[in-house]
């Protein structure tokens, strides 16, 4: 390999593990969602019947 390939192979294996390790880094930190938006697992809604449908 061209020492240019090397160069680019091991630039571009930096940036997906690099991004790799900091998204899990990031998620190990703030792994709890504070406040859902509207519509998500904490909406009453599921409470409700489901919708039937006339087929």
């Amino acid at each position: 390999m061209t020492p240019i390939a090397v160069t680019f192979l091991v630039l571009s294996i930096v940036i997906v593990w690099g991004g790799a390790v900091a998204s899990a880094l990031s998620l190990r930190r703030r792994s709890e969602v504070g406040e859902y938006p509207p519509g998500a697992d904490d909406d009453h809604r599921q409470a409700d019947a489901p919708i039937e449908h006339d087929t």
